[in-house]
């Protein structure tokens, strides 16, 4: 744990409604807002932490998707992702003392979060990871930093309007995540495909009909596809986005909630909202209340 711990509390308001537009999806990572990178960060934890060791060490792997536009992506010519997540990530790093171009950014797919947790490959795992009581038999979840809420992309000409009129139609959405999962629980065929690109390309060319995962990732895949596509529908779900850690450092949940609380209330989790997934038609959402932590 940190030697001066805070209190932990955060507002408790829940985000109403679909986010109208994505933001600036494609942000570059000079347009990303500025961390605070602390210094003699190690001296802040107890020994034996796993923060401590991290802070030690300067460096810290991270995973975050690579797809996602708004929220986590990464296009060749660059060398740290942008989004949503992603800036949430750097704000912990931060806090270790370990600037972003020292994180060590690995790409996560739905289906490796909690393998790529369990063997070490990554410290963290921030990839719209979806709190779930099953997710937490396995390894640690903390937050949620970010509420969201399952929706539907589907051609723009399309006579699709919720997921109600899929019913019996096939559906795409990621293996292992939780859409494939309530996409079947509302009648329709779930499509299972490696990423959410792979979904949104089967849509552009008629493969499958439509797809469906959190309303903030659609509307960034349909920002890319300039037209062609739109997002449909109520919300049908409500995402609680976290951070995944292994259940081998159990302190690191105290820790991400701590910095969470100190970017909710000095005004960095609101501001890599509005560099992300914000816009001049996107009221920015309070942050969501915090799980308590496991003892």
């Amino acid at each position: 744990m940190r030697l001066n711990k805070l209190g932990a509390a955060a507002a408790a308001l829940v985000l109403a409604g679909s986010l109208a537009a994505c933001g600036d999806a494609g942000t570059e990572a000079g347009d990303s807002p500025e961390v605070d990178v602390a210094e003699n960060a190690a001296e802040e934890f107890e020994e034996g932490t796993r923060m401590r060791e991290l802070a030690e060490a300067g460096e810290i792997t991270i995973g975050v998707k690579y797809d996602q536009p708004g929220l986590g992506f990464k296009d060749a010519s660059s060398d740290i992702p942008t989004g949503f997540d992603v800036e949430i990530a750097k704000i912990l790093a931060a806090d270790l003392g370990i600037a972003p171009e020292d994180v060590v950014w690995e790409e996560t797919i739905s289906d490796n979060r909690e393998p790529y947790l369990q063997q070490g490959r990554v410290d963290l795992v921030l990839a719209t990871y979806s709190i779930t009581d099953e997710r937490r038999q396995v390894v640690g979840q903390a937050g949620p930093y970010f509420l969201t809420g399952q929706q539907v992309l589907v051609p723009a000409d399309s006579d699709v309007e919720s997921i109600e009129d899929l019913e019996g139609e096939e559906v795409c959405s990621v293996s292992g995540s939780t859409s494939l999962s309530n996409v079947e629980a509302a009648g329709a065929i779930g499509v299972p495909a490696d990423t959410y690109s792979q979904c949104a390309e089967d849509v552009v060319n008629g493969t499958v009909g439509a797809m469906s995962t959190d309303g903030a990732i659609l509307l960034g895949l349909a920002a890319q596809y300039d037209g062609e596509l739109k997002v449909v529908g109520e919300e049908f779900s409500e995402e609680r986005i976290g951070v995944g850690y292994s259940q081998e450092y159990p302190e690191m949940c105290e820790w991400i909630n701590e910095t969470l609380t100190e970017a909710f209330e000095d005004g960095s989790w609101e501001a890599a909202f509005e560099a992300t997934l914000g816009g001049e038609d996107v009221e920015t959402p309070e942050p969501p209340a915090l799980d308590e932590c496991q003892a």
